[in-house]
């Protein structure tokens, strides 16, 4: 059975304090939102999903009440930075093995000012022998030690010193990904950042681990996303076949012995993993590399851009950092990626990301992305990963 994408809406993403909100406040918004853009009701909806990772047990529940009380299921997800896409998937399989023709997709987080600790929701830097990404932790600080600097920017960062020994990318590459995402955030109301940056200035900004800059970070941020996702019954039931975009294929996968047999971090970031859901999805839709128009990827920190490139098949090992820098990935190249600016101006609340990123493919396949519109757009692939680990990878089609 195939399943089809009808409504999406999301909030703006904001730094965390910056508005006066709970996270049921955030998630009504974006629910309602998603719910006029299919012109459903939430009486339409037979079972929810939701997704955060900062938030206390059944907070789902309390978020979709904002919505109503109809005494539907609710399904509280967490998977760390992959939580919302882990969502998304969920309520398709939902529909696709038919126990339902209408599930809403919810993504919602509040979060706490600073850098994210190394350990999960929870865990800090001192909590690293009891942590979900202990493993990981423990191939950077084998091939790296361990400094005093933020540690999800420190495992990813030396991820980037990794790549530029062994392919020689350099510095400027790394920001030129930055000044793309930041440059075409300018056009993203929904952005948490939305001016635009030089890589000169890019370069400039405050150290975080070296080569990463704060410009090439993920910052936190306060924000929902949701999507409504129903069966082909449903779109012709309701005569919704001018909103719907299909979910094509869809894969996720966990690590595996590639991720730390090499002992790099450049593997226990995730890129074996972001490979293998890619293959799948190509494998299951028929599709490649060259069949796509418009990207959404996960870009926490501006070197998993230039790894997901490879790991796409956008390009071939090694050749990412050249491939951003020749305007390839950006509006009049082959691709566009990230136009909504990406994790790194967008912004990063971690349960909403992977919704936000299907809701800014529905409107790129519907010509509603207005200044972020790539001309003709029919194919999209989105990419979220989270350490611990899981890579879901999404393609919808027009």
């Amino acid at each position: 059975m195939r399943s089809y994408i009808v409504g999406v809406g999301m909030t703006k993403f904001e730094k965390p304090e910056t508005r006066d909100w709970q996270y049921w406040d955030m998630a009504k918004e974006a629910g309602t939102a998603a719910l006029a853009d299919a012109s459903l009701a939430y009486r339409d909806i037979q079972q929810a999903v939701t997704g955060y990772c900062f938030q206390a047990s059944t907070a789902g529940q309390r978020a979709v009440y904002e919505l109503g009380l109809t005494g539907v299921p609710v399904y509280n997800v967490n998977n760390n930075c992959a939580t919302g896409s882990t969502a998304l998937m969920t309520a398709r399989q939902f529909v696709e093995g038919g126990a339902s023709d209408c599930v809403l997709a919810l993504g919602f987080e509040k979060m706490a000012r600073g850098s994210l600790g190394g350990g999960g929701a929870d865990g800090g830097a001192g909590d690293f022998k009891t942590s979900p990404v202990a493993r990981h932790y423990a191939v950077m600080a084998a091939a790296h030690g361990f400094e005093m600097t933020p540690p999800t920017a420190q495992i990813f960062g030396n991820a980037a010193r990794e790549h530029m020994e062994r392919y020689g990318t350099t510095e400027a590459q790394l920001a030129a990904v930055a000044a793309k995402n930041h440059r075409h955030s300018a056009g993203n109301p929904y952005a948490q950042f939305q001016a635009p940056y030089t890589v000169d200035e890019v370069l400039a900004a405050k150290p975080v681990h070296l080569p990463l800059t704060r410009l090439q970070c993920s910052p936190t941020s306060d924000g929902a996303a949701a999507a409504v996702v129903v069966s082909e019954r449903f779109v012709e039931r309701h005569d919704l076949g001018a909103r719907a975009v299909e979910i094509a294929a869809q894969a996720m996968t966990t690590d595996t012995e590639a991720s730390f047999a090499s002992g790099t971090c450049v593997d226990a970031v995730g890129l074996p993993m972001s490979r293998e859901a890619a293959r799948q999805v190509y494998e299951a839709s028929g599709t490649g590399p060259d069949d796509l128009d418009v990207i959404e990827l996960h870009d926490c920190f501006s070197i998993n851009e230039l790894l997901t490139y490879e790991a796409l098949g956008l390009c071939g090992e090694g050749e990412s950092g050249p491939l951003a820098e020749s305007g390839a990935t950006t509006h009049g190249g082959r691709w566009v990626v990230n136009p909504s600016g990406g994790l790194i101006s967008k912004g990063h609340p971690l349960g909403a990301t992977g919704i936000a990123q299907a809701a800014e493919l529905t409107w790129q396949l519907r010509g509603e992305a207005g200044a972020r519109q790539v001309p003709g757009a029919r194919t999209a692939l989105a990419h979220n990963i989270g350490l611990g680990g899981a890579a879901v990878v999404t393609l919808l089609r027009r």
